[in-house]
Order: structure tokens, then C-alpha cells, then sequence
């Protein structure tokens, strides 16, 4: 079962305990205030009393009148000395002489059993009256032939202790009302960030991503700071649906060209058999070219099916595809200046350090040689069958802020903007349409080639406009030790 507090408010809560504090506080004061008041009270009563005691224990039991006298021309000089009530008690116990304010009744007064309980040398006694209307302190002290008891009445310190305790329960119950209502308030107007927040947070459980936390608070407050880390979130959930709803919108797409790109060799692969079950390859000339036709469909269908399966390596745990070792990346600008020659000899090709400038410089990173040199060969085959015979390549290495860098650029007739955002989709190509030549990439390899970038710490860009030629620029993490190895 839920306590109850549970099912309060935040605001109701906090105003309970806050009240709830409010009230504790000025009962232990008043209780202390009042105790303190009360043993003052009684301190003083007591000194009185004492010093009276021991004055009139030096007078014989002679000097006290026996009997109960009401005298008034006795009463100041019993209020100076705070002595209203004065009795001398034989040895037997009996009352031998007294004397009292005339201005107490006889019934008020302690009784002879009370007095006589008193201790002579003992602590002050506190007493009931006759009648039991109050409460009498007394102090007894030895006297020749007897004992002397010297008391006075409560009635005053109980009346003072009642009247501080009546106005603290006052006060304090109009304190604690206005408090409260201060408090109501005040807890209102701290909790409307929050109401702000909550709203905000049904918005968009209601499907509205695109909301926000406003600006409730000053950034370095705790309110800031929850608003400013529930935007992140948001902002991070916002691009992950959205990452989401553009996956599935390509789903179909992907599943489409996958279905046709595995389609097309299988099918190659299936017409030459038939054709050969047929009979329809009487020469051996013919086996020989159907066997060879075949050999090249299985060779592109292992290929693209390995594509696949790597992409699905990378996504899955792109970190485990790697054997990363220390390795400089101008060893693979070397092989790339060399692979653009062999593809194509009449493409003047230049190595330069990133942008151009200067020469090819040292780029130290920490990764799998082999991996990164499939990228660099999948840069190189893009920019040798993208440009015209001729076009002039450069491949550029070395560090640009802090990372490792090595460029592929042509100087072709670049790539429209609307199709460079799609560059790295899966099975994109910028012309659907064209014919494929045996063993043409089906739209992998710079999927291929970002993935496995990105496995590596680092990112895959793409610098190009119409008319001023394609830039791909692999930026890396530089390796830690670098300063120290040069």
C-alpha cells in the first residue's frame, strides 16, 4: 500500500514539511524560553526563601506568634523578604507560632502534614494548598527547639508561565498561518519551471519532437542546467527518430536494390546454364564462354555478397572488423599516386601536402593498414571512373588541427549538390540508368569506405561543386606518441 504522502502533490509535500518545520521550531523555543523562565522563577523563590530561614532559625520559638494571626501591618515587610507564609514547628512536629499575609485565606495555605514533610536540610519543597487551589515552594532550615519553614505561593510564576505560553501558542499559530501562506505562494512560483517542463514533456509524449524546455532559469541554477540537459536529450531523440523514420523510408528502396543487384548475376548465371542444359552451346568455344560468363556473375555475386556482409560487420561492431598497428598514412598516398598511374597513364598525378600546399607531410595513426588501404583504392577507382581520360588527380597527406589527413581530388566536372548529400547512401548512384560494365560497384563503396573511416575514429568528407571537380578527405585521429616518435 502507497504511504500517503506519496500520493500528494510535489508542492503539497514540500509545503507539509516546511510547515512542519515552521511548527517544531517555535514549540522547542517556547518550551525552552519557558522552562528557563521557570527554574529563574523558582531560583529567585528559593534564594528568598533560604536567606529568610536562616534569619529567623537564630530567633527562639518565642519570637513568632502561635496561632494563625492575619496581621496587615506584617504584609510588606513578608513581601519584601518573599515570605507570605512563616511557621515554627516544635520538635514534636506540632506548629508552635506563625505568621501569614493577611491578604491569604487559611485554606490556601499548605496543610500542617504538608509543612511537616519538608526536609531541614534538605532541597526547597514544592507543597499543595489545603485545598488544593495552588502550588506552594517551601524551605525548611533547623532552629533551637525546632524547625523554621519559610513559603511562598506559585500562584504568580504560574500565572506569568501561563500568560508567555498562551501568547507563544498565539503568535506562533498566526506565524505559522502567514508562513504558510508565504510558503504556498513561494513554493507556486519555484514549481512553475517545473509545470513548464512537465508540460513540455507531455507535448511531446504526445508526439510534438520538436519542442523544447524554454529558457526558465539562469544556466548555471539547478533548473538551468536540468533544462539545458533535457534539451540535449531531446535534441539527441529528435535525430534519432528522425534517423529512424529516414531508415525506414529507405528500407524499401535498399531492399529493392539489393534484390537486383543480387538478381542481375543470378540470372546471368541461370540463362547460360539453361542455355547449356538446352544444348544451345554445341561448340566447345561456347562452353568455354558460358563457363567464363558464369565464372564472372559468381566472382561479382561473392563480391557484392561480401560487401554486404562487411557492412553488416561495421554496424554492428565496427571496432572488432580492425587490427589496428602504428602506420603512416603517406605510405598510402605513395600506393594511391602509383594505382592512379596504373589505371590510367595518361592522368598527370601530384602528391601534396592537405589542400595543396607544400609537400606530402608525416600523418601517424594508430589503425588496420588494410582496411584504410581499401578505402584510399575505393577513392581512387571513384575519381578514375567519375572524370574524363586525362583529368589531372592529386592526393594530398599530412596533419590539419590536430588530425591525421590524406585527400583524393580530381579535377573533373564535380557533383551537384543535391546528389553530394547521397554520395555515401547505400546503392546510390548518380545515374541510375547507366549501363554497368562486368564488375562495376554497385553503389557499396563509399558506404563501404565512410563506414570503415568512421570505424577508426575518424570521418569520411566530401568537398565538390559543379565544374570545380571532387575532394575526399579521410581525417583521423593522430597517433598519441606522434611528437615523440618524430
Amino acid at each position: 500500500m502507497r504511504h500517503p504522502l506519496r500520493r500528494m502533490s510535489l508542492r503539497t509535500r514540500l509545503l507539509l514539511i516546511t510547515a512542519g518545520l515552521l511548527l517544531a521550531g517555535p514549540t522547542l523555543i517556547s518550551a525552552v524560553v519557558s522552562e528557563r523562565l521557570e527554574r529563574y522563577q523558582l531560583d529567585r523563590i528559593d534564594t528568598q526563601l533560604r536567606g529568610f530561614t536562616e534569619l529567623i532559625a537564630r530567633v527562639p520559638s518565642g519570637g513568632l506568634p502561635a496561632g494563625d494571626p492575619r496581621t496587615s501591618v506584617l504584609d510588606p515587610a513578608l513581601d519584601l523578604i518573599g515570605a507570605p507564609y512563616v511557621v515554627y514547628l516544635g520538635a514534636n512536629g506540632a506548629v508552635t507560632g506563625g505568621i501569614h499575609s493577611s491578604r491569604l485565606a487559611a485554606e490556601t495555605l499548605p496543610s500542617p502534614g504538608e509543612l511537616r514533610s519538608v526536609p531541614a536540610h534538605g532541597p526547597p519543597a514544592e507543597l499543595r494548598a489545603a485545598n488544593g487551589s495552588q502550588r506552594w515552594r517551601a524551605v525548611a532550615a533547623p532552629a533551637p527547639g525546632g524547625t523554621v519553614i519559610a513559603a511562598a505561593p506559585l500562584a504568580e510564576a504560574d500565572a506569568l508561565l501561563s500568560r508567555l505560553r498562551t501568547s507563544s501558542v498565539v503568535t506562533g499559530s498566526v506565524l505559522l498561518v502567514l508562513l504558510t501562506a508565504a510558503g504556498w505562494f513561494a513554493l507556486r512560483g519555484g514549481l512553475r519551471p517545473l509545470r513548464r517542463i512537465e508540460h513540455t514533456a507531455a507535448a511531446i509524449a504526445g508526439g510534438d519532437l520538436s519542442r523544447r524546455v524554454p529558457g526558465i532559469a539562469a544556466p548555471g541554477t539547478e533548473i538551468g542546467r536540468l533544462a539545458g540537459s533535457l534539451n540535449t536529450m531531446l535534441g539527441q531523440l529528435e535525430r534519432a527518430f528522425a534517423d529512424r523514420t529516414a531508415s525506414e523510408a529507405r528500407m524499401p528502396t535498399f531492399a529493392a536494390d539489393v534484390s537486383h543487384e543480387l538478381r542481375t548475376p543470378l540470372f546471368g548465371i541461370k540463362g547460360t546454364a539453361e542455355l547449356y542444359r538446352m544444348g544451345a552451346l554445341p561448340k566447345q568455344s561456347d562452353v568455354d564462354e558460358a563457363m567464363r560468363r558464369i565464372d564472372r556473375e559468381a566472382v561479382r555475386l561473392a563480391a557484392l555478397t561480401e560487401d554486404l556482409l562487411l557492412l553488416a560487420q561495421l554496424d554492428e561492431s565496427p571496432e572488432a572488423q580492425l587490427d589496428r598497428a602504428p602506420m603512416d598514412l603517406r605510405t598510402l598516398a605513395g600506393d594511391a599516386r602509383h594505382a592512379v598511374r596504373a589505371l590510367d597513364p595518361s592522368r598527370p598525378v601530384e602528391l601534396t601536402g592537405p589542400g595543396g600546399e607544400g609537400g606530402p607531410g608525416p600523418a601517424p595513426v594508430n589503425a588496420d593498414e588494410a582496411r584504410l588501404r581499401q578505402v584510399v583504392t575505393n577513392l581512387v577507382g571513384n575519381a578514375v571512373a567519375h572524370t574524363p581520360p586525362g583529368t589531372a588527380v592529386r592526393v594530398g597527406v599530412g596533419t590539419v588541427a590536430g588530425r591525421a589527413v590524406l585527400e583524393v581530388a580530381d579535377e573533373g566536372p564535380g557533383i551537384p549538390a543535391a546528389q553530394a548529400k547521397r554520395v555515401f547512401d547505400r546503392f546510390y548512384r548518380a545515374d541510375r540508368s547507366r549501363a554497368r560494365t562486368p564488375g562495376a560497384n554497385a553503389g557499396l563503396g563509399l558506404a563501404i569506405a565512410r563506414s570503415l573511416t568512421r570505424a577508426h575514429g575518424g570521418e569520411l568528407e566530401l568537398r565538390t561543386g559543379v565544374g570545380e571537380g571532387a575532394c575526399f578527405r579521410i581525417a583521423l585521429p593522430l597517433l598519441e606518441f606522434s611528437a615523440d616518435r618524430e
